[in-house]
C-alpha cells in the first residue's frame, strides 16, 4: 500500500507533503500538513489521493494563471476546479460571493479574508486567484459542464461515501451502470451541459423510456420498469449531487418525480424438494465441472445466500472449528477481502448443515478463483446447468436456490423472524434477542435439510482429491 504523503499523529492520519520547489514561487505553504480526521489506514489513503490530486489541480492552475491563460469554457473550468481544490486545501468550502455576502458569519467571512493574505505572494495574477478561490469569484454558471463532464466529476470528487467499502469489483459494476446510465441519456437527448437541461429534455427522456417499456413493434423485447427507474434516478442524482458539489443546493431537478410503475411479472421460481434431490443431489450429477462450482452450488442449496455472498467468503468467514459449524455474512472495511454487503440485514450467521457443511469442510479457505467476480461465476454456473439440462424450465435461475430454501422453511413452519434473519431481510417485527442460539439455528435448519446419499462427495473426492 502506498503511504506517500501520509503521517500518523497520535491514532489519526494526516496529509504530509513539501511544495516541489519548481512550484515554491507560488505557493507560500513549503509544507501542507491537514489533518484526515480518520483513523483508518485505507480511507486515508482515498482522502490523500483527493488532495494529492486537488494540490496537483491548484499547482497547474496557478501556472496558467500566471502565463496569463485564462480565456475559453475550458480554461474556465480549470479557474473553477482549481477554485475549489485551493478553498478546500486552506480548510473552506468553495462558495460564490454572493453565497458568502448573503450566508457566511462574519468571523468566517475575516478568516477567509486573512487566509487570501497568508497564501497569496506578491505575484498580482496569483493574488487574484487565492481570492477567486476563498472569496467566490467564480459562479456555477461560469463553469457549466457537459452531462459526460460531470459524470466524471462525480466520480472523482463527489461519490467517496459511495465508493468507500466496495470491493474493486463491486466498484466497476457500481460504475459501469453510472456510465451505461449517462450513455442513454447522451444517446437520447444530447451531450447537454447541465444548465442547459430543462424539464422537456427530462420528459422527452421520460417517453423515450415509456416506448421501451411498452413497446409498440412486434417482436419487440420490453425493458423491465426497474431498469428505467434506476437508469433515470442515476441521471437524477448525478444533477442534484453535482450542483450541491458546487454549491447550488436549492436548483430545481428536471428529473424529479419522473417514476414508472414497476411489477414484478415473472419471479424466479425456486427448485422443488424432489427435483433437487432426484438431479441434483445424486452422484456424478455435476462431474466434469470446476471443484469450486461444485461446491458453491451446495453450499447455496442449504444456506439460502446469494451467490455473491458465498463465492466472496474468507477465510474467516468459514468457521468449522466451532460445535456449530457456521458461515459469516458480513462486510470488510478494509484490506485484500474488502467488501459491501447489500443491506445492514444482510449480514448474519448461518449454520452449515448437510451438503452445505461437507461443501464448505472441502473449501475452508474460501472461492479464491472467483472472488469478487461474481459476472464469472453466473456465466459459468448458467452454461454448466444448462448443458447439463438441470433447470427444470427456461425460468430458472442459480438464484432459484435461494427461493427455494425460503419456501422450504416457509413450509416447515419456521418462525418468521428467523427466516428473515437468515434470509438477511428486513423485518418490521420488534427485535427481540439476537434471533436464536447457534445451536437453536442449526436445529431448526436440520428440519429443512435434504438429504442425500454419501456417494455424492464419494464422486466429488475421486475427480478432485
Amino acid at each position: 500500500m502506498d503511504m506517500s504523503y501520509l503521517m500518523l499523529r497520535g491514532d489519526v492520519w494526516w496529509y504530509n507533503r513539501r511544495v516541489p520547489t519548481k512550484y515554491a514561487h507560488l505557493d507560500k505553504r513549503r509544507r501542507i500538513r491537514i489533518s484526515l480526521d480518520t483513523y483508518a489506514r485505507e480511507e486515508a489513503c482515498i482522502l490523500r489521493d483527493k488532495l494529492v490530486e486537488a494540490d496537483n489541480q491548484f499547482w497547474r492552475d496557478s501556472v496558467l494563471a500566471q502565463s496569463g491563460i485564462g480565456s475559453g469554457s475550458t480554461a474556465v473550468q480549470e479557474r473553477y476546479a482549481g477554485a475549489v481544490a485551493k478553498a478546500r486545501l486552506a480548510g473552506f468550502e468553495y462558495r460564490p460571493a454572493e453565497e458568502i455576502a448573503r450566508d457566511t458569519s462574519l468571523p468566517e467571512t475575516l478568516d477567509r479574508l486573512l487566509a487570501v493574505r497568508d497564501l497569496s505572494p506578491n505575484d498580482d495574477a496569483l493574488s487574484k486567484g487565492t481570492a477567486e478561490a476563498l472569496l467566490g469569484g467564480l459562479v456555477a454558471q461560469d463553469v457549466s459542464v457537459t452531462i459526460t463532464e460531470a459524470l466524471e466529476v462525480y466520480l472523482r470528487d463527489i461519490s467517496h461515501n459511495a465508493q468507500l467499502y466496495k470491493s474493486e469489483g463491486q466498484r466497476k459494476s457500481w460504475e459501469k451502470v453510472k456510465r451505461t446510465s449517462v450513455s442513454h441519456f447522451v444517446s437520447r437527448i444530447g451531450n447537454l451541459k447541465l444548465d442547459d437541461i430543462t424539464r422537456d429534455h427530462a420528459l422527452e427522456y421520460k417517453s423515450w423510456w415509456a416506448e421501451k417499456i411498452s413497446p409498440k413493434s412486434a417482436g419487440v423485447k420490453p425493458v423491465a420498469a426497474n431498469t428505467a427507474n434506476r437508469h433515470i434516478g442515476n441521471i437524477r442524482s448525478l444533477y442534484s449531487d453535482y450542483f450541491k458539489h458546487v454549491g447550488d443546493e436549492e436548483r430545481l431537478n428536471p428529473f424529479r418525480n419522473i417514476h414508472f410503475l414497476s411489477k414484478t411479472l415473472k419471479e424466479v421460481p425456486a427448485f422443488e424438494n424432489k427435483w433437487v434431490r432426484n438431479r441434483l443431489l445424486i452422484p456424478g450429477a455435476m462431474t466434469g465441472l470446476r471443484a469450486d462450482l461444485q461446491l458453491i452450488v451446495f453450499m447455496l442449496i442449504e444456506t439460502g445466500c446469494r451467490p455473491s455472498e458465498i463465492i466472496n467468503l474468507a477465510a474467516g468467514d468459514i468457521v468449522l472449528d466451532h460445535d456449530v459449524p457456521h458461515i459469516s455474512i458480513r462486510s470488510r472495511a478494509s484490506g485484500k477481502k474488502k467488501r459491501e454487503v447489500k443491506t445492514n440485514a444482510s449480514e448474519r450467521v448461518i449454520p452449515l448443515v448437510g451438503v452445505a457443511l461437507e461443501a464448505a469442510s472441502r473449501a475452508p479457505m474460501g472461492f479464491e478463483h472467483y472472488h469478487d467476480r461474481s459476472e464469472l461465476f453466473s456465466a459459468n454456473m448458467m452454461k454448466a446447468f444448462r448443458r447439463r439440462d438441470l433447470f427444470p424450465t427456461e425460468d430458472h435461475r442459480i438464484y432459484s436456490f435461494r427461493h427455494s430454501f425460503e419456501k422450504r422453511m416457509q413450509e416447515a413452519n419456521i418462525d418468521y423472524g428467523l427466516r428473515c434473519l437468515l434470509m438477511g431481510h428486513k423485518t418490521d417485527r420488534p427485535a427481540y434477542g439476537d434471533g436464536g442460539s447457534l445451536d437453536y439455528r442449526r436445529d431448526e435448519l436440520l428440519k429443512i435439510a435434504h438429504p442425500f446419499p454419501q456417494g455424492v462427495f464419494a464422486a466429488f473426492d475421486g475427480e478432485h482429491g
